[in-house]
């Protein structure tokens, strides 16, 4: 092995706004540093002095649970300041465009937006804007980056005790793939990181033009239940779809939601995600929900270590190297 083969990758983009255009190894760093935080979670004393003195602001024009306070525990488990931007009793109300909001929240010595928007592309947009680091929370219909990394670390860390890597899965992604964001996402990552990919759902929300990625499409669920490693069942997401997309809500729940029938035709081993929040009955039941083949809890989990490791690299963009041994911030921090 040559030295350069040998040199720790370093990290060096200061936004996070999609995965489209990360490499498999910028996408195993973020997955490698945040396996070297999420042990911090475990501790009596749940803090690491990694960002200290810095500050991140959650800037989120959608509503959110999971991602905000996620982002926001993710913020203080690094010693970070966080505020929590409230859209409803801001000047964005009187009018004040994101611009000016942005600006104005970078005057005051923010090193870290993490933005949320209705409209894709908001977050490219912001990161044009200012000179502190973006993090995309979900932009529109077009990416949900940290959604898609913290599936594919529980992907991982279910999978690689077993000897397996990404290029050994088979990956189905069910449901409302048109207007999901966290779909694009894992599409994206997958395929960086070799894994076979089909999208399930009917034509309405699952149009055949998704195949033009390099991806399989399917209508039929049952068909494609015993080939699966992995099952990831979107929400269908009544909020953005403008016409009717199929019939009936219980037509839709019998061709294409995950039940306990469904799930005696996967394979043992498989392994069933749901970004939340779920639409119980529909596209998945209670019963496999909190069945032992699910891990919908331990993807939430998984998330805040995977946030804390993207606010670590983008905001020590061009100073830190990914953490794959050790904890940043008990020692001086990598690569500084």
């Amino acid at each position: 092995m040559n030295a350069a083969a040998s040199e720790p990758f370093v990290w060096k983009r200061p936004h996070l706004l999609g995965l489209e255009d990360l490499s498999a190894a910028e996408l195993l760093a973020i997955l490698d540093t945040a396996r070297a935080l999420k042990e911090v979670s475990t501790r009596s004393i749940k803090k690491v002095p990694a960002l200290r003195g810095k500050v991140v602001v959650n800037l989120f024009f959608e509503d959110s649970t999971r991602t905000r306070t996620s982002f926001r525990l993710a913020a203080q488990r690094m010693s970070a300041d966080v505020i929590d931007f409230s859209v409803s009793t801001s000047s964005v109300s009187k009018g004040e465009t994101l611009c000016d909001t942005a600006r104005n929240l970078e005057a005051m010595g923010v090193d870290a937006i993490v933005i949320r928007h209705r409209s894709s592309g908001a977050p490219n947009a912001l990161a044009r804007m200012v000179r502190c680091s973006v993090i995309n929370a979900g932009d529109g219909s077009h990416e949900h980056p940290t959604q898609g990394l913290l599936d594919l670390f529980t992907i991982r860390e279910t999978f690689e005790p077993r000897g397996k890597t990404f290029s050994d899965l088979h990956v189905a992604i069910v449901g409302d793939v048109a207007h999901s964001r966290v779909a694009r996402s894992n599409l994206w990552a997958l395929i960086h990181l070799g894994a076979k990919v089909t999208l399930v759902g009917p034509t309405t929300l699952c149009p055949d033009e998704f195949t033009r990625f390099g991806v399989k499409v399917s209508h039929s669920l049952d068909d494609v239940l015993p080939a699966v490693d992995v099952l990831n069942i979107l929400r269908v997401q009544f909020e953005r779809i403008a016409s009717a997309a199929f019939p009936s809500i219980r037509e839709y729940s019998r061709f294409f939601g995950l039940d306990e029938s469904r799930l005696r035709r996967c394979r043992s081993t498989v392994l069933v995600l749901h970004p939340g929040p779920m639409n119980r009955g529909l596209e998945i039941t209670t019963a496999v929900a909190d069945g032992p083949r699910s891990a919908i809890l331990q993807q939430v989990s998984n998330g805040l270590a995977v946030r804390m490791a993207v606010l670590y690299l983008c905001i020590g963009a061009g100073s830190f190297k990914a953490a794959t041994t050790g904890l940043p911030g008990e020692t001086p921090l990598p690569g500084r």
